[in-house]
């Protein structure tokens, strides 16, 4: 399995910014007025320009802005609502049949029409081609697709999936030109044609341009003529220089926090710039082998639970540019609760670690290895584990070590199940609890740590997979996140923040940092 948010790339201390689409509305255009272009630096390459095939944070930023979704999330909420199309709901009471009705008007930059035909074709496309490093994953439960007139589209699903609207409202739902894109195979020209807010014009390994779509009809209005991107590459050095220097206008994804910290010290002058933060739903847990000799005993996992200090390490490792996480749904998404909070307390409690190992039988130093991979996860992923590495062992009841692994070979001695504690983050696909449940404890599951639930996988997960109103699974959410505090298969450690970090002449980017992990760039604008 190849999902974008399977990994975090470069968790905290990246400035990362993300927003909302527009619902859709009125058929004022995306006019830009007498509005100034904008320059945005980020350290993420776009992978690909085409749909079927990007499963990352850059390509599906240039997704969410040039090509338009059925659905999207409305500013500041995590319930899609209809964007290309003018009305979507399920039929019947068992979330297995989804209807699309198209707005009117619809066109593509190019000039043709969008119909329903290009709908269908778009999702039949990316199944089809099924690309390792596209989101095919995310539609594996549609069975079929009618397009029954030129404004309606009728997916069948193979199951009941109430979150199938917070799906097709991500950058998997991009629809294209049939006329376009080959059904077969990928689009390898670096050109993407769309009908969201901006036409891509140039693109290449150094930078990306925008111009405003005169084609596009909907509710968002740019606040912009086109946005520049510059690619960094996850040079840090770089991207901060060019941000004193101004010849970007911000930062998106790649400041370190102490660059974030020193720039946003910086009060006079023309170096001065804004540090913009929001919420963000991008995590990081402690993943537990349940088959492993020594974790595999729950005690042992509940006294690493008692003793984890959260405070000390998004403050000593991530400079704050983190928040301490006490369940797998992180807060800003419906359903979120505490239980490890409830059961382990915010603070280390040695005395509770010490007892529950004694009343195992569990004697000496429990010996331990915390495995990192910081060429996926950024270097203070090092860090991290050696900060907890050392809280196991001030207690007194560990001795505890942490070693650094490569990625690819991280990967295949977890497939191979020879690691007992390792980390793994995680960027949502879609700001659903579904997304922080499903994928880790559903079948096939991303974690490779052994642990198999039957309550979860046989009861909630398809209870909360039937209800279309998802307010009403929180109850089953609940629940889930009680279960695996109680069994502790991982720990979570911390959930990111947002930052955006900008020179003053630059606004609109407070609406650009939201759990719905997307960016929309016609909401900056340039003074």
């Amino acid at each position: 399995m190849n999902r974008r948010n399977q990994w975090l790339a470069a968790p905290l201390g990246a400035a990362t910014a993300a927003a909302l689409l527009s619902g859709c509305g009125s058929t004022d255009g995306a006019s830009a007025g007498d509005a100034k272009g904008v320059v945005m630096g980020i350290s993420d390459k776009v992978k690909s320009t085409d749909p079927a095939s990007g499963y990352d944070p850059g390509s599906w930023l240039l997704f969410n802005n040039v090509f338009q979704s059925l659905l999207s999330f409305p500013k500041g909420g995590t319930t899609p609502e209809p964007d290309a199309a003018q009305a979507c709901n399920f039929e019947g009471g068992d979330s297995k049949v989804y209807k699309c009705v198209l707005r009117p008007g619809l066109k593509f930059s190019n000039g043709h029409s969008l119909t329903s035909k290009d709908v269908k074709y778009s999702f039949e496309r990316t199944l089809k081609i099924n690309d390792e490093n596209g989101p095919a994953v995310m539609l594996a439960s549609i069975a079929g697709i009618d397009a029954p007139d030129e404004k309606t589209v009728v997916f069948r699903l193979k199951t009941s999936d109430a979150t199938f609207p917070s799906k097709i409202a991500s950058g998997a739902g991009a629809i294209v030109d049939h006329a376009e894109y080959p059904a077969d195979k990928l689009r390898t020209d670096n050109k993407a044609v769309g009908s969201g807010v901006y036409k891509l014009d140039a693109f290449n390994d150094k930078s990306a341009s925008f111009s405003v779509n005169d084609s596009y009809t909907g509710k968002a209005k740019a606040k912009n003529t086109g946005v520049t991107l510059k690619f960094f590459n996850g040079d840090q050095a770089a991207l901060k220089t060019v941000l004193e220097s101004g010849d970007v206008d911000f930062a998106f994804r790649g400041l370190a926090a102490k660059d974030i910290a020193a720039l946003s010290a910086v009060k006079t002058g023309d170096n001065k710039v804004d540090v913009v933060q929001g919420t963000g739903a991008e995590v990081e847990h402690m993943v537990f082998n349940v088959n492993d000799p020594v974790v595999g005993k729950l005690p042992v996992r509940k006294a690493i639970a008692y003793l984890v200090d959260r405070e000390a390490l998004v403050k000593d490792v991530y400079a704050g540019t983190a928040a301490p996480l006490y369940s797998i749904v992180p807060a800003g998404i419906a359903g979120h609760t505490t239980p490890f909070f409830d059961r382990y307390g915010g603070s280390p409690q040695v005395d509770k670690a010490k007892a529950v190992l004694k009343a195992a039988g569990i004697n000496g130093k429990v010996k331990l290895t915390l495995y990192s991979t910081p060429s996926r996860y950024g270097p203070s992923t090092d860090q991290q584990f050696q900060v907890i590495a050392k809280q196991l062992n001030d207690s007194g009841l560990f001795e505890a070590d942490m070693k650094s692994v490569e990625y690819d070979q991280y990967e295949k001695d977890i497939q191979d199940g020879k690691y007992g504690v390792y980390v793994k983050g995680w960027v949502p696909d879609y700001p659903d609890a579904d997304n922080f449940t499903q994928p880790f404890f559903g079948p096939d599951n991303v974690l490779r740590n052994n642990y198999d639930n039957k309550e979860i996988t046989g009861t909630i997960i398809p209870s909360t997979s039937a209800k279309s109103d998802r307010t009403a699974a929180n109850t089953d959410y609940n629940r889930l996140q009680d279960i695996v505090a109680d069994e502790l298969p991982i720990l979570p450690l911390w959930q990111g923040k947002q930052y955006a970090v900008t020179r003053q002449n630059v606004t609109g980017l407070q609406w650009s940092l939201d759990a719905s992990t997307v960016f929309r760039f016609w909401e900056i604008s340039k003074g």
